[in-house]
């Protein structure tokens, strides 16, 4: 590529789908329609939580920070994403770089603790529905909210901090369209396994652990729903989990891939699909799956535009 020669010492270059030049045109359309949809649904969601009190839950806390750790997770990388699908330069400075996976990795580990308190969260409204309200306190909704957040960012510091020191050797092509850590670390100029154990290392512990906390959850609820005899709480039950499950399935599915076996998908375009599919897809269809799945969101939205028209 021309342009490359053209970067700045110190500039990366994200090479992201440059070698399917046909199909950037494609994605650069996609990719902006999702991102907009995002912004559009995402935004909704927060909003109907703030001025309608009767959504003012554990569920709904916990979703409306879901809702704005997606807003973040897709502006930090998307239009980077799309500045670099358009032009004929595919480069990110070195300090948009460190931003970018400092942000991206500290919201997504945050993800990972969070959806795994929303399981918890449905465990104790089905299998402990009279404790529930004792139990899922909101200021022990706020506290566990910030230990996740505190989590994701104690991990990016961490796991950023130790990548971007590593030794690159003036290796600056990233196999990918954003600055992650499995693709900066194959930057490294030396043997990088002591760095491969730590990825693995905080892999099992803010994916393989949450995902299986979550399975757990979700075991003794199928227990507890296999004993309730009215169809329509069954139904009920499964309604609210099923939003969650559905989501957990979308994110851990595609970033445990990724993370699990960094080497197996670098530098290979089914690799940079899966980040795509976690990053921007995702976040794109989590609000529809949780308000057309769910009455009370979908009658808070029509409360909403209601009051709008009226006014």
């Amino acid at each position: 590529m021309e342009q490359n020669n053209e970067t700045s010492e110190g500039d990366f270059i994200l090479l992201g789908f440059s070698d399917q030049p046909q199909l950037e045109a494609i994605l650069f359309v996609v990719i902006l329609i999702s991102y907009l949809l995002t912004i559009l649904g995402n935004t909704a969601i927060i909003l109907v939580f703030c001025l309608d009190s009767k959504l003012h839950t554990p569920m709904y806390f916990f979703l409306t920070n879901l809702s704005f750790l997606d807003l973040c997770l897709t502006t930090s990388i998307v239009p980077q994403l799309l500045w670099n699908l358009k032009g004929p330069a595919k480069t990110i400075t070195s300090t948009g770089c460190a931003i970018q996976l400092y942000v991206s990795l500290s919201l997504g580990s945050t993800e990972c603790v969070l959806l795994t308190i929303m399981a918890f969260d449905r465990y104790v409204a089905v299998c402990r529905p009279l404790n529930y309200t004792s139990v899922m306190h909101p200021s022990f909704c706020k506290s566990v909210a910030g230990i996740a957040w505190l989590c994701g960012i104690g991990n990016a510091l961490i796991q950023g901090t130790i990548t971007l020191r590593l030794p690159r050797c003036g290796h600056h092509r990233v196999h990918n369209f954003l600055c992650e850590v499995p693709a900066m670390i194959n930057l490294a100029c030396f043997d990088i396994h002591a760095n491969e154990v730590q990825l693995f290392v905080a892999t099992l512990v803010l994916l393989l652990l949450p995902v299986a906390l979550i399975l757990v959850s979700y075991g003794f609820i199928m227990q507890a729903v296999t004993k309730i005899k009215s169809f329509q709480a069954w139904r009920k039950a499964l309604g609210t989990c099923g939003s969650h499950l559905l989501v957990v399935s979308l994110f851990f599915g595609t970033s445990s891939a990724i993370y699990i076996q960094p080497k197996r998908f670098y530098g290979h375009s089914q690799g940079e699909f899966l980040t795509l599919f976690y990053t921007v897809v995702t976040p794109t269809l989590n609000p529809l799956i949780y308000t057309l799945r769910n009455k009370d969101m979908k009658g808070a939205l029509r409360r909403m535009l209601r009051l709008e028209q009226n006014s």
